[in-house]
């Protein structure tokens, strides 16, 4: 059953003795003095259905744990000892100086209560009732999109390592799977312990190796009756399949029916890199920088540096694009949305992103949505190094035509091609333009007209001035967000994203408090507007 706090106060309560040592404004005075005001019993009275049963602990003071230790990047046992031997702790969570912590195991299972609720992230939709309250973003009619990798809390496995551990996977998590290994997987001794004992260096033990493991997954896949599994078994097979078939090819001189194997010479898209959590990937913010882990997203306010809206995806793969992921976390920022009678409207605004959000479709959506995008333009890339790029070309929409840089004109086909053929023949501009043999073709995207409007604002002085003024301001919030929290400490889009609200919400009430937050006659307000 739900626990409450007693209204009555300890007589070692920690607050009315040390709290003159909190730092006014600091996050722990804040809790301290208004943490029942910020998350009342009836927040969470949806997790405890049942008047029956021991008392959970008071959900005020789990909800000041969540955010304290996910302001300072504490494991859960690190949060109970806070708790226990830290005054500042105690008296934010309004308790006695002499009170243990509850077990850590506590604050795993809350975090379970509320991510199985329907409001998961309902401490941060708190925090950003808070924002709107204190009509801080009144008036503020721009947002900037981005994201940053965060590095998962796994090892990266290689192809071998992973085989090996989704084939013994199956024989302990499926229903027959240890029956099935034992006679249909005999390439390998999967009881073995430890990394396989082969001499790496010989690139042919490798292959045998390699050769051995892909038959034993083969044979195992064809064996089982996935469709007759349950659904958390039929994932576990999936993931054998699919371990299987991204990093491995046919032998040199082999079609794989001869059951000769290698590791593949290039890298699968969206590939898998750890059977322990198989939705973490490989992410590139540079052609030499490389991490693993997953995407945060974030929709930043960028005079205040507030977090309006956040997700997290995998780092890679076509969901985890920045430019779609941005536009739909847009449209769930609620500090965006102006009351009009009983219904809420979007408010336009000025998005400033970089280019990975230059793509047509991210222009066509925001302009669909009444937005202005201030977004850097995607850099155009020359057929020919110094040569004519697609800018070079008119394009007459009305006319369905596309005029080349020499006055020659062509139609643009229902896919929205254009092909020059024979007329490039002779053409003085040739060696600028193409080296085909066959001409210059050009592919229109469903959204040129757009692009090349933005390219043209681009240009623009004060385009240019807004962007740089506004635009970097996000990096300051993602450098509060991930300050000794680029690493995170959970397996699975899930966890983490409840655990990136929470560090969201728990930034947010920092930034707030530095920019005046209190309490005045039961309403929020800051003294920096």
């Amino acid at each position: 059953m739900q626990g409450r706090s007693r209204d009555q106060r300890d007589l070692f309560d920690a607050e009315s003795m040390a709290g003159g040592l909190l730092e006014p404004g600091s996050v722990y005075a804040f809790l301290a003095e208004h943490r029942t005001a910020l998350f009342p019993e009836a927040l969470f009275a949806d997790l405890f259905r049942s008047a029956r049963g021991r008392p959970s602990v008071p959900a005020d003071v789990v909800a000041t744990v969540l955010v304290l230790q996910t302001l300072n990047g504490l494991s859960d046992r690190e949060a109970a000892e806070a708790v226990t031997f830290d005054l500042r702790w105690k008296a934010a969570c309004g308790l006695a100086v002499q009170a243990p912590a509850f077990h850590p195991s506590t604050l795993t299972y809350w975090r379970r209560r509320l991510a199985a609720s329907q409001r998961p992230n309902r401490i941060f939709e708190v925090i950003t009732a808070v924002v709107t309250e204190t009509g801080i973003l009144t008036g503020k009619t721009r947002r900037a999109l981005d994201s940053t990798v965060l590095e998962d809390a796994v090892a990266t496995q290689d192809t071998v390592t992973q085989l090996i551990a989704a084939i013994r996977r199956v024989a302990r998590e499926v229903t027959g799977g240890k029956d099935a290994v034992a006679e249909h997987c005999v390439g390998y001794d999967y009881s073995q312990p430890g990394k396989p004992r082969i001499a790496w260096e010989d690139p042919a033990a490798r292959d045998e190796l390699v050769s051995a493991l892909v038959a034993d997954a083969i044979a195992l896949l064809a064996h089982l009756e996935v469709e007759a599994l349950p659904e958390e078994e039929q994932q576990v097979v999936a993931l054998l399949a699919v371990i299987a078939g991204q990093d491995v090819e046919p032998a040199e001189g082999s079609d794989g029916t001869d059951g000769r194997w290698r590791i593949a010479r290039k890298v699968a898209y969206d590939r898998v890199i750890s059977t322990v959590d198989p939705e973490t990937r490989h992410a590139h913010k540079t052609t030499a920088q490389r991490r693993n882990g997953f995407k945060a997203h974030v929709v930043v306010e960028p005079v205040t540096g507030l977090i309006t809206a956040t997700t997290l995806t995998k780092a890679a793969g076509a969901e985890s694009a920045d430019g779609s992921v941005g536009i739909d976390l847009l449209a769930t920022d609620t500090t965006l949305s102006a009351a009009q009678g009983a219904t809420a409207v979007p408010v336009p605004v000025e998005v400033l992103a970089d280019s990975a959000y230059g793509t047509g479709e991210v222009l066509a959506a925001l302009d669909a949505a009444g937005h202005t995008a201030i977004i850097k333009p995607w850099p155009l890339r020359p057929a020919i190094p110094g040569g004519f790029t697609i800018e070079d070309f008119t394009v007459d929409e009305s006319a369905g035509t596309v005029t080349c840089p020499n006055g020659l004109t062509r139609r643009i086909t229902a896919k929205r091609k254009v092909t020059f053929g024979a007329c490039c023949r002779g053409c003085p501009l040739r060696e600028r333009c193409t080296t085909a043999a066959r001409g210059r073709k050009l592919d229109l995207h469903p959204h040129d007209a757009l692009q090349r409007t933005q390219r043209a604002n681009a240009q623009d002085p004060s385009f240019q001035q807004t962007y740089r003024t506004w635009r970097p301001m996000v990096e300051r919030t993602i450098a509060w967000l991930t300050r000794d929290n680029r690493k995170v400490r959970y397996r699975g889009i899930t966890k983490n994203d409840h655990w990136l609200h929470h560090r969201a919400a728990a930034i947010n009430l920092r930034r707030l408090l530095s920019l005046g937050l209190h309490r005045s006659a039961g309403t929020w307000t800051v003294t920096t507007a």
